[in-house]
């Protein structure tokens, strides 16, 4: 009895490549690595013979002859709950695959941990990625915030001491000044005390946030409201609203630094039986999606997540190219977006 089976596919190789084009081995390799020393026609008859073909290159192969891993590692020194939980880590992944997609990277996720640095670096400088693109930075991830000196790194939002690290590369908003804007809007619109729910302190979001609040009440010759620590979650947001009214502190507005903890706030303010906005107007922070889920639309600053991702993916590339970005940081701009809860 005989069994029929399917022919075996034949992988294209480089060889089958330069026969079909009817070019060298080596005019075929040059045109697949990039190289400026082939004519545009060349180029153009070796790619129709690829696509003919459906040849794909090695990787592992160009790898070891120009020595580059062709990986970018986007490190987040954060648990899985809180990287996968919040939209802003999706926005800014997003922006990051769209620019990377027209590349010959790939993105490989590295989830540090809380306290899994040292274990990291020596990853990323074991030779396994080209670079590496940080979001989320700590104060505490001492090891994560030297990298620079030994691999391009880009570092989503602003690192503790930029200053003191040459080379440090970075893209974000300026925290404080978009903080200032949103308490600024809820003391126009007639609110006199506002409290904050401010980001993690051991984070410059968090603490630029908490700065810009305090600079918009002092401005306004205003004294300030209660404040509780958050986590950027709606957990942490909640917990911190439960803080906030049980200090007996009056207030009529919360500026929250981030729209996770603000819809956690929403949720006490109204389980408690306040209105929002007729009895506490509440302020948001970066326009995620999350913005939209609860049952009062927050009012909230947008920075543009998506549009933060692409720039941190550009520079990385033309670090990696040779090509020095026209400047060491990029600050996006912001926003306030007005909707039912202020």
């Amino acid at each position: 009895m005989s069994i029929d089976t399917a022919p075996a596919r034949i992988t294209p190789t480089l060889e089958m490549v330069a026969a079909e084009a009817g070019v060298s081995r080596s005019t075929v390799s040059r045109v697949v690595n990039g190289s400026p020393k082939v004519s545009a026609d060349v180029i153009a008859t070796v790619q129709e013979a690829i696509d003919r073909l459906g040849y794909r290159p090695n990787r592992a192969a160009r790898s070891l002859a120009n020595r580059r891993s062709m990986a970018i590692a986007l490190v987040a020194p954060e648990d899985t709950t809180r990287f996968f939980g919040d939209p802003y880590f999706a926005a800014v992944v997003q922006g990051i695959s769209r620019v990377l997609d027209d590349s010959d990277y790939v993105l490989n996720l590295h989830l540090a941990g809380p306290s899994g640095s040292r274990k990291s670096v020596d990853y990323l400088l074991g030779g396994n990625v080209d670079g590496a693109i940080v979001v989320s930075h700590h104060s505490g991830d001492h090891d994560l915030a030297t990298l620079g000196a030994s691999l391009p790194v880009v570092f989503g939002g602003r690192p503790i001491d930029p200053d003191q690290t040459p080379g440090t590369y970075y893209v974000d908003v300026d925290n404080r000044l978009a903080a200032a804007e949103g308490t600024r809007y809820l003391l126009e619109h007639g609110r006199t005390r506002v409290a904050t729910v401010h980001g993690p302190v051991d984070m410059p979001a968090g603490l630029d946030r908490l700065a810009g609040w305090r600079d918009a009440l002092a401005a306004a010759s205003l004294p300030e409201g209660p404040r509780a620590d958050g986590d950027f979650t709606m957990v942490g947001g909640a917990r911190a609203a439960r803080e906030l009214l049980a200090s007996g502190e009056n207030f009529d507005a919360i500026f929250v630094a981030s729209d996770l903890m603000a819809l956690g706030a929403v949720n006490v303010l109204r389980e408690r039986g306040f209105r929002v906005p007729e009895d506490v107007a509440v302020m948001g922070f970066d326009d995620s999606p999350a913005a939209l889920t609860g049952e009062v639309p927050l009012t909230t600053v947008r920075q543009p997540s998506e549009l933060m991702g692409e720039a941190m993916a550009r520079m990385m590339l033309d670090l990696l190219a040779g090509r020095g970005p026209s400047s060491s940081r990029v600050l996006m701009p912001t926003d306030v977006v007005v909707r039912a809860s202020a």
